[in-house]
């Protein structure tokens, strides 16, 4: 399987939101860093270009991927999500830290439906829709996914909008959002819904090792479904 990121042409230096833009220009570093240890980009999904799983975050966490030019890498999200990832059989390592950690997914892919980081966290409805022709460029490149695994119900209302676009589902309000539930889509995929891994989240224990474990659970389920 090939193992790299998807060539989003132009979103290197995408600068259609102007908030956004504003937003990364001005960002102020945490922890003793400088901007010049940030990413301060719209980050691209990784993973691998053959996987059947394609997990859509919401965006870049303003000092996880924002900084270290990953998805969910360097941020509390991560750091709960990653070693259940190791776990269940989707990556070399339970160790996600940096773009540089030799960390390899494995029948999985991993991106956000908005590309930069927001003011606090909340992309606009303009800003989901701008960054959706992104979302959707990665979705036609990953031709062997059957598992479209959306984390919270702004990440899983952009993806299905997205589908709406190309046809594939009529009403929205036909899939509403419930934890760990399953859709199958008109060409044979499947919209998995789970609750963000978001460190609030986990603190709350909306969502627990236990019940994120039983989303990747389903979803390799699936996609092994003959």
């Amino acid at each position: 399987m090939s193992l790299a990121q998807l060539d989003l042409l132009s979103l290197y230096e995408c600068t259609r939101c102007p908030r956004l833009v504003h937003y990364l220009a001005q960002l102020p570093p945490k922890s003793g860093r400088n901007r010049a240890d940030y990413w301060n980009h719209p980050v691209s999904g990784f993973g691998d270009l053959a996987a059947r799983v394609w997990l859509v975050g919401l965006a870049p966490g303003a000092h996880g991927a924002n900084r270290t030019g990953r998805p969910f890498t360097g941020d509390g999200a991560g750091d709960f999500m990653y070693p259940l990832i190791y776990q269940a059989g989707f990556s070399n390592q339970a160790v996600a830290c940096d773009s540089d950690d030799g960390l390899i997914l494995h029948d999985l892919y991993i991106s956000n439906a908005v590309k930069c980081v927001p003011p606090d966290n909340k992309p606009t409805s303009a800003e989901f829709n701008t960054c959706r022709s992104y979302l959707k460029q990665e979705w036609q490149q990953l031709s062997q996914v059957k598992v479209i695994l959306a984390l919270g119900r702004d990440a899983f209302m952009s993806v299905l909008r997205l589908l709406k676009e190309v046809g594939l589902v009529e009403r929205i309000a036909d899939y509403p959002f419930k934890h760990n539930e399953a859709y199958r889509l008109p060409n044979g995929q499947y919209l998995l819904a789970s609750y963000h891994t978001s460190r609030y989240n986990v603190q709350t224990r909306r969502i627990t090792p236990q019940l994120f474990h039983a989303v990747l659970a389903q979803a390799k389920e699936i996609f092994d479904r003959p």
